[in-house]
């Protein structure tokens, strides 16, 4: 039998993620947003809000059938004035070059706000894998990084794991990327299995950073997390390990949600059991009668709301109708801009995407550092560094909101880009070569 490739299940109709050109207008006007908080809007708005950088490559590769079939890729590196660029590659057929304009954005605020020495990157291929052999994967995740070489390095862009891949197709990249730079090799790429110098810690990175992130906002509203009532939409990869840590720690799990309903019990579910029999796409409400919708579960009352799992799930629509202290963003973009203004003067404490993702940014981090000293580390000690990153980014993010009087997703934009700003005025991009703040 031949070997496969296990995807996530994919989303009901209306549920799917929002399409990437709306993603990078929603990006370009948040970063000038936060430019002009910072008094810099003028300045470099122009360098900032689109990438230096942008490859759209084209490669052949032979299918099973004795076919030859052409795909197209891209590596897009948005701004290397602070470091090297760091982004993933996603497969996926929905690739588009605005698309990866703007996820590379979003990764050079990401490691703005975690204070990593990278600048964003992204890159995709436009293929769907779910349609294609283990072989067929195999031979466009090599013939990618064969036309992409000469613009990637440990120095230069790192790849990662995205969207429909994984360490296997981080392992084949790397095997391929040695064969043509033996000596820039295996810190051009991270998300490799432990064994070809992965680190401890990767698969959870996502959930333990949301985790830190949740804790550290329950603590700013002084709710003890062992009183805490938590509803978690998405109970794939993120939503089931928050689950089970924050039940670990006492918090009370009133609510989960999948792709075709909710579960909600006042007194608390029993996660252990609902993990134990939910299937391998991260589903379990098919196993009961008497289901909440997604949207009637968000409505319920609760402390702290997840939201990990689609997009535009929070709108002006129901935004008023949300009961939650804290909301907390595991998901890409699953409030809009509306509901972010209706929930932040409700003083709902958001906890955005930007920041709450992070988690899998830092151990990508943590990998490159490991590759470059060839000394590895325990998972105990992945997990401390993390936290101390976490928790420190959580708390700049919060400071800046309060400080500036600003909604936290905001902030979480102008503590991203004022690293970058920084190095590009000591570089001397920014006007006269001076500091800009």
């Amino acid at each position: 039998m031949d070997k496969q490739i296990e995807y996530p299940v994919i989303p009901p109709k209306g549920q799917s993620e929002q399409p990437e050109i709306d993603f990078l207008e929603q990006i370009q006007s948040l970063t000038d947003g936060a430019l002009a908080q910072l008094g810099l809007q003028n300045e470099l708005r122009d360098l900032i809000l689109e990438p230096w950088r942008v490859l759209k490559v084209r490669f052949p590769v032979h299918m099973d059938d004795g076919r030859i079939e052409v795909f197209t890729g891209y590596r897009v590196q948005h701004n290397d004035a602070v470091g090297p660029t760091h982004g993933g590659v996603r497969l996926h057929p929905d690739v588009t070059e605005d698309g990866m304009k703007a996820l590379s954005m979003w990764m050079s605020i990401k490691c703005g706000i975690t204070d990593l020495p990278f600048g964003g990157g992204k890159g995709g291929i436009v293929c769907d894998p779910r349609q294609m052999s283990f072989d067929e994967v195999e031979h466009v995740s090599r013939a990618y990084v064969r036309s992409i070489s000469q613009m990637v390095g440990s120095n230069k862009d790192i790849l990662a794991p995205d969207v429909f891949s994984n360490s296997q197709n981080m392992a084949w990249m790397l095997d391929e990327y040695t064969h043509l730079r033996e000596f820039d090799a295996p810190g051009f790429i991270t998300g490799k299995p432990l064994v070809l110098g992965g680190t401890r810690g990767r698969e959870s990175a996502t959930a333990r950073g949301v985790a830190i992130c949740t804790q550290q906002a329950l603590q700013e509203l002084q709710i003890p997390l062992y009183q805490a009532r938590v509803i978690i939409q998405g109970f794939g990869n993120v939503g089931s390990y928050l689950a089970q840590t924050l039940f670990d720690q006492g918090a009370k799990i009133i609510g989960i949600a999948d792709a075709y309903g909710g579960l909600y019990e006042e007194d608390g579910l029993d996660v252990p059991d609902l993990l134990e029999r939910r299937d391998s796409f991260g589903t379990i409400t098919k196993l009961f009668r008497n289901t909440l919708s997604n949207t009637e579960m968000l409505e319920k009352p609760c402390d702290v709301l997840v939201l990990a799992a689609f997009d535009q799930q929070i709108t002006e629509k129901n935004a008023q109708h949300i009961q939650a202290r804290i909301v907390v963003e595991a998901a890409n973009s699953p409030m809009t801009a509306a509901a972010t203004v209706i929930l932040t003067a409700a003083d709902v404490l958001l906890v955005p995407d930007v920041l709450g993702s992070s988690g899998e940014v830092v151990v990508s981090y943590f990998e490159w550092i490991q590759n470059n000293q060839g000394l590895y580390w325990t998972g105990e000690e992945v997990e401390s560094k993390l936290a101390y990153i976490m928790s420190n980014s959580f708390h700049r993010v919060y400071e800046t909101a309060q400080r500036y009087h600003v909604d936290m997703r905001l902030a979480a934009y102008m503590v991203g880009l004022r690293r970058m700003v920084e190095a590009i005025s000591a570089r001397g991009y920014g006007p006269n070569g001076r500091y800009l703040f």
